[in-house]
């Protein structure tokens, strides 16, 4: 069996020559490449899965300008309704063509941009008794999870208004495709109900507590900018 051979260098030292080397020493030296080996075909393999992976997703942009984040809310025990909607919002929506629950989106809406038709109206809503605009200036939604519920779909993620944040189950369907050449235009529509209550909205009129009714109906329809197929 070889050994290592060792001299002194020009100054005393004693200097290894490596050129013959132990049985063991070949063997952690061995190893340590197998390690390497080991490590390179790991990564290689994790690039490879998230290549595949980018490949599949795919980000779709809203076309805000035929887009409407609307809602709906009762008067008088609802004799009326009073419409309205928030014209400056922005979606992030990330697709999976094969993969449904690998899809995400994420929803971030300006309550400065409340829109009633009546700048009175508009102006109150903004106050402390409703949205509180100044210090709560954006709702979000994010989801958490997306699946597939008979020929519609579920988004289930945490909506946060006016400072309180509540998971919710988020009903949406796809309206439709429209193709042209070699690219594609995607309609989405979405709608639920909720307690303004949950989100600290109180207000009530002064003279009739229940003149504004507590269940909002939120009526979500969004197109999206050209897709290339």
């Amino acid at each position: 069996m070889g050994r290592a051979k060792s001299f002194l260098g020009p100054r005393g030292n004693q200097i290894r020559d490596f050129g013959v080397l132990t049985h063991r020493e070949k063997f952690v030296i061995g190893d340590k490449a197998d390690m390497f080996k080991n490590l390179l075909l790991i990564f290689l393999t994790l690039s490879f899965l998230i290549t595949i992976y980018a490949d599949n997703l795919r980000e779709i942009k809203i076309d805000n300008n035929h887009s409407t984040i609307g809602f709906w809310v009762p008067i008088m025990g609802g004799l009326s309704k009073v419409s309205g909607k928030f014209t400056d919002f922005s979606i992030v929506l990330n697709d999976d063509s094969r993969d449904i629950t690998k899809c995400s989106v994420k929803v971030v809406i300006k309550t400065s941009s409340i829109d009633t038709g009546i700048p009175a109206r508009d102006a109150h809503l903004k106050t402390a008794d409703f949205f509180d605009t100044e210090k709560f200036p954006e709702i979000t939604f994010e989801s958490t999870r997306i699946r597939k519920q008979g020929k519609s779909f579920v988004a289930t993620g945490n909506l946060t208004m006016r400072g309180v944040t509540k998971e919710i189950e988020l009903p949406f369907d796809i309206t439709g495709k429209v193709a042209t050449k070699n690219l594609t235009n995607i309609g989405y529509a979405a709608k639920l109900k909720l307690n303004r209550r949950d989100y600290s909205v109180n207000w009530e009129h002064p003279t009739s507590p229940n003149f504004v009714g507590d269940e909002v109906e939120v009526d979500i329809r969004l197109i999206s900018k050209a897709i290339k197929d």
